[in-house]
């Protein structure tokens, strides 16, 4: 059952996309009413990831149509706005030449007290000076998570999550699927998580850059 909702719809429209001249994502087509979760599943290499950062607008080697509540980014304001709409939860993150501290990420969410608040619950509130590059599998997840809390109280209105359980443990699975489950926005997730794909009311696959509705 989905709850209260501001969340943003998205639309998808023969979107391909190219990696290095391959074509990674072929000619998807996909409309996400506010409110839903999805999920897309498949084989590692099968254009998900570069689906959900073309969506973002990190991969603009794109075909096709991409809106986000109703709009296409075309211009340099655009896509400042889409990433203000979009609470983003990466599968890795770079080091980067200059270290993010945990503290900063939660800061960059434009709500960085419901972040800090986020972290603590989620057992990663003492980590705040230390850079991000130097965190486990688990503890990044549970920051970037905590970061996307405090996006969505900022004014978010769609998630994107790449695997955001894959380092967790069963308990922190089950956790982390029922609080995506309950935020009042969309959610678009790639996870090969049993307990998020229960969650989400449709499920997708991809296969080789294509995507099917398998439930």
């Amino acid at each position: 059952m989905l709850v209260e909702t501001t969340g943003l719809p998205v639309r998808l429209a023969g979107v391909s996309c190219a990696h290095g001249g391959r074509t990674v994502v072929r000619d998807v087509s996909l409309d996400v009413a506010a409110g839903q979760r999805v999920a897309l599943t498949g084989t590692n290499g099968s254009g998900k990831t570069t689906l959900l950062r073309a969506v973002l607008g990190l991969h603009r080697a794109v075909r096709g149509v991409i809106e986000v509540g109703d709009r296409e980014a075309r211009t340099s304001a655009d896509w400042s706005r889409r990433r203000r709409e979009i609470a983003w939860i990466p599968q890795r993150q770079a080091a980067g030449r200059f270290p993010l501290l945990v503290d900063e990420l939660l800061a960059s969410s434009g709500q960085a007290e419901r972040a800090r608040v986020a972290a603590g619950e989620l057992g990663v509130g003492d980590l705040g000076r230390q850079p991000v590059h130097t965190l486990s599998g688990g503890q990044l997840q549970r920051a970037y998570l905590a970061r996307a809390l405090g996006c969505v109280e900022a004014g978010a209105g769609l998630l994107l999550a790449d695997e955001p359980t894959a380092a967790l443990d069963f308990e922190g699975q089950a956790a982390v699927a029922g609080l995506l489950a309950g935020l009042p926005v969309t959610v678009v997730v790639v996870t090969h998580d049993r307990a998020v794909v229960e969650r989400c009311e449709r499920v997708f696959e991809m296969a080789a850059g294509a995507l099917r509705e398998i439930t």
